[in-house]
């Protein structure tokens, strides 16, 4: 979220959700995102996915993107967008929560963020580094996820790379 993350987070690790909905986060994914006693911000991506973002880098973020928001309205530049505004006021609401990761990584996912991940406890889990973040992916999705991507990966990896 900030203009250098804090590593550039990879790999692909299967997990299972415990029977309170807590998940172990790889160290290698946790160490370069969490630093010591520092909240995270569990955000909803996509069905079937939740990412897993630095708190304060996350907080900021959205912070500076409501706040130009809020400018925009009270400079009447959104005059006939209302409809859009609670739009965005209503998914900012339930889109991101912070939370703590606990000691050796260990993430409880809550309430709401489990029925959008849709894992029941028990169940497996796919932790993917995403760059600048720590995706949650229900294992189906996932898969679809990566269906539907992998034939854009060698020309995305040369346009990013180029």
């Amino acid at each position: 979220m900030s203009s250098q993350p804090p590593s550039f987070l990879l790999g692909e690790f299967p997990r299972s959700l415990d029977d309170r909905f807590r998940l172990s986060i790889p160290t290698e994914l946790a160490e370069p995102l969490l630093e010591q006693g520092i909240d995270c911000a569990l955000v909803k991506e996509r069905a079937g996915c939740l990412s897993l973002w630095n708190g304060p880098q996350w907080e900021a973020q959205v912070k500076q993107g409501v706040e130009l928001v809020r400018n925009k309205m009270y400079a009447g530049r959104l005059t006939g967008k209302m409809e859009e505004v609670q739009r965005l006021g209503r998914l900012l609401s339930t889109r991101h929560r912070i939370v703590q990761v606990a000691g050796r990584g260990r993430l409880v996912i809550p309430e709401g963020f489990r029925e959008f991940l849709g894992v029941e406890p028990g169940g497996d889990v796919v932790v993917v580094g995403a760059a600048v973040c720590i995706e949650l992916w229900h294992p189906t999705h996932w898969l679809e996820y990566l269906n539907d991507r992998i034939p854009e990966f060698r020309t995305l990896f040369d346009t990013l790379s180029g």
